[in-house]
């Protein structure tokens, strides 16, 4: 899975609650540098970054792998149909 994708998406969940990197990372233990690198996709989250962000979301890790499974998939879309 694309590390930006992801990043995009965590991202995406965290506008939507309307925090701040620093309050999300916070939230979720981490550094703030961290989330921002996530978030840019310059680092692919473990899974146990991926658990503390979710929950910190108050959503399943679940809901942002299969969002960006349909983000990707929307990508693959676009190229296919572009040849």
């Amino acid at each position: 899975m694309n590390p930006k994708v992801i990043g995009n998406v965590i991202k995406s969940f965290r506008e939507e609650r309307r925090l701040s990197q620093e309050v999300l990372s916070g939230l979720a233990n981490i550094d703030r540098s961290h989330l921002s690198k996530i978030e840019l996709g310059v680092r692919s989250p473990t899974v146990n970054a991926l658990y503390k962000i979710a929950d910190a979301l108050n959503i399943k890790a679940s809901n942002i792998l299969v969002a960006a499974e349909k983000e990707e998939s929307k990508n693959i879309q676009v190229t296919d149909n572009d040849l």
